[in-house]
């Protein structure tokens, strides 16, 4: 796959992913349309990995990325099955550390030029409304306990 293509498919991904959800920065997705984004997501972050530079310094960072990128959805699949309401906040709490994460390595690729911050701009966007839908979600728990 050229470099191009992963950044094409993965900004098409993310539209479809977004498409008909309902969700917003205000609103959170319902439970099966967060676990297809965070799939969508993940996917997306596969295809970044393989289209990275062969660089020691960007495989490095691409191995991060990929490990945190992709446990997203993984963790969200596991609050969704959760047997309680705190371990469903708690499998969403570290849905929220990882995407964070995720966040960290994709302003390092950009910011140490391994990776053109244009080409990164949907994956980033993404990234960044998943981590607005975790943080509304882990503030209605808390908000219900006051």
């Amino acid at each position: 796959m050229q470099k191009e293509e992963w950044s094409e498919r993965g900004e098409r991904d993310a539209r479809q992913s977004r498409k008909g959800s309902g969700s917003d920065l205000g609103r959170v997705a319902n439970e099966g349309d967060l676990a297809v984004r965070t799939k969508s997501f993940a996917l997306q972050i596969i295809r970044l990995f393989s289209a990275l530079p062969k660089t020691t310094e960007a495989q490095v960072i691409g191995k991060q990325v990929l490990r945190s990128g992709t446990s997203v959805g993984a963790n969200y699949r596991e609050a969704y099955r959760g047997r309680s309401k705190a371990e469903f906040v708690s499998k969403c709490g570290d849905c929220l550390r990882e995407i964070e994460e995720t966040a960290y390595w994709l302003d390092l690729l950009a910011e140490a030029d391994l990776v053109a911050p244009e080409r990164l701009q949907p994956i980033r966007q993404e990234c960044g409304e998943l981590i607005a839908i975790f943080v509304t979600i882990l503030k209605r728990p808390k908000e219900s306990l006051s």
